[in-house]
């Protein structure tokens, strides 16, 4: 279903009507979850509860109360702090890394947390020889390919031994692929261990029911001090219109990721509160640099020219977005370029750059979208309204609409001779990940990255090399900068915007705070 801007408050009514149906055949109201229980209302069931397996928000999500990582983001920021290392040290070459760890920290099952349950984690995931390295995949171990060797030194000293600098590595150390899970409980499950975690965060596994509600209780012993809630719950909601519907009834303290629609009609709305935050997303358009009308460079200028993105914002997402530009997200504030030359809405301009290439009289694209999907911020409703840009422009745009699983793998193939452009949505922990997996010349899909238009400018390789290895803030913002500019100078990509996530509460919950990170901390939670 295309929703359009302008039919919110239809919508609210819809919800409510929803939320009175199901009161009506219960009988009676809803009852709402006890004050030591919150019920959040998510957008599926979990995959795994193992953070070196899944890939996916939606668990992570779930994940930062069961677990932590050596270092996490200062809440509210996407700046680093100590989590179960106390302090670290880099040497001077930048190929060292040494974490002193808290002490009197115990895993959920019981057991010790130290070094060697640091180097536990790590082998499993990077050596093929480990005996439990057959526990995963482990899809995004590749953030750690730099590590040559782990090496507890004392039970509160672990060693990092990197084979070059690597300058994201912290921030790969705060992404949940590195949350700490318990080696006492792998040896137990094995492979089974995604349904069976133990970590050391604020609250502990209690059961996984039938159709992926996911139970999670206080850990008492947990070395931050007692929660204020006793148990939450997670419940897949699949459906956006049933998670307010529930949300309105009761049924739910929150709700993840709404319509903008929704998100609109209930700011400022009696009994509800609405967050919202911007973080390190960005909403763009792949163009097929490789095959096709926008192998040329004109054409794919044209492009961004003609659509519209402040429109795109404020119309369609109902300003639950930000207008983005180039390949670093602003909420990497210390590596994003303020000056970097932007694309205008100018149809007049696109037409001429269409004419130069020969376009003049018309062009026909193939437009890849998905249903639905992680972060993708009502991906129908937005490539109509791009398609009607472009249309303006004379670029006839055809849809093509695919369920996003579906659609992933058609996409990460790789844009193919029929195929010229398609949407997409990242949401990365450091200024590298996206370009480094994205946009390098050899980040193609037939070797493993997310290169799907086939772009390639060895400069701009050579910029994302010489940035991983500089460790110095102000010369890798430089780096980005200028890789920035030369994207930019290039356009293989639309980008159009950076997401606002949201979350709707009800109004007696308090404590909870959204992170730039798109972690949902619940530590402090509590109803008044």
């Amino acid at each position: 279903m295309v929703v359009s801007a302008a039919n919110g408050p239809a919508l609210l009514r819809a919800c409510a009507l929803a939320a009175a149906v199901l009161l009506l055949a219960a009988g009676c109201a809803r009852q709402t979850p006890p004050a030591d229980t919150l019920v959040v209302g998510q957008v599926a069931a979990p995959r795994s509860l193992d953070p070196q397996v899944t890939t996916a928000l939606n668990d992570f999500r779930i994940l930062v109360s069961l677990y932590e990582g050596l270092v996490r983001y200062r809440p509210g920021t996407l700046e680093l702090e100590p989590g179960l290392a106390a302090s670290w040290s880099v040497s001077d070459d930048g190929r060292v890394y040494r974490f002193k760890l808290r002490e009197g920290v115990r895993f959920h099952d019981g057991s010790r947390f130290d070094a060697a349950a640091v180097r536990f984690n790590f082998q499993r995931m990077l050596d093929p020889e480990h005996p439990f390295h057959d526990t995963g995949p482990f899809p995004l171990a590749f953030f750690f390919e730099q590590v040559e060797r782990v090496v507890a030194e004392d039970p509160l000293t672990v060693r990092f031994e990197l084979s070059q600098p690597f300058a994201p590595f912290l921030s790969s150390l705060a992404y949940p692929t590195a949350l700490m899970v318990s080696p006492t409980a792998v040896r137990r499950w094995g492979a089974d261990y995604g349904r069976h975690p133990s970590g050391t965060g604020p609250f502990r596994f209690a059961g996984w029911q039938r159709g992926g509600q996911v139970r999670l209780t206080r850990f008492e012993d947990w070395h931050g001090g007692e929660a204020p809630l006793s148990t939450l719950i997670f419940r897949p909601l699949t459906d956006p219109m049933t998670r307010v519907a529930e949300l309105m009834a009761g049924g739910v303290d929150l709700a993840l990721e709404l319509s903008p629609d929704n998100v609109a009609a209930l700011r400022g709305r009696d009994g509800y509160q609405v967050l919202e935050a911007t973080g390190p997303h960005l909403w763009f358009l792949i163009l097929n640099t490789r095959d096709g009308p926008l192998a040329d460079e004109r054409v794919r200028r044209a492009l961004s020219h003609a659509i519209d993105r402040r429109a795109l914002v404020r119309d369609v997402l109902r300003r639950t977005a930000e207008v983005a530009d180039g390949p670093v997200p602003e909420a990497f504030h210390w590596a994003f370029d303020p000056n970097l030359p932007s694309y205008a809405h100018d149809p007049t301009q696109a037409r001429a750059l269409l004419a130069e290439a020969g376009y003049g009289d018309g062009l026909a694209l193939d437009f890849l979208v998905p249903r639905g999907g992680s972060g993708m911020l009502a991906p129908l409703a937005m490539a109509t309204a791009i398609q009607g840009d472009l249309a303006r422009v004379g670029v006839q745009a055809s849809i093509q609409s695919f369920e996003w699983n579906a659609y992933l793998a058609r996409v990460n193939d790789g844009l193919d001779k029929d195929t010229d452009l398609a949407a997409m949505a990242w949401m990365t922990n450091d200024p590298d990940t996206l370009p480094y997996l994205a946009l390098r010349c050899d980040a193609v899909p037939s070797e493993g990255g997310f290169n799907s238009g086939w772009y390639c400018n060895p400069a701009v390789d050579r910029l994302i090399e010489q940035a991983r290895i500089t460790t110095e803030r102000d010369a890798r913002a430089r780096l980005y900068r200028a890789l920035a500019r030369l994207v930019q100078h290039d356009a293989p990509w639309v980008t159009v915007a950076s997401w606002r996530q949201n979350l709707v509460l009800r109004d007696d919950v308090r404590g909870i705070r959204l992170e730039p990170s798109f972690a949902l901390r619940l530590h402090n939670a509590r109803k008044r």
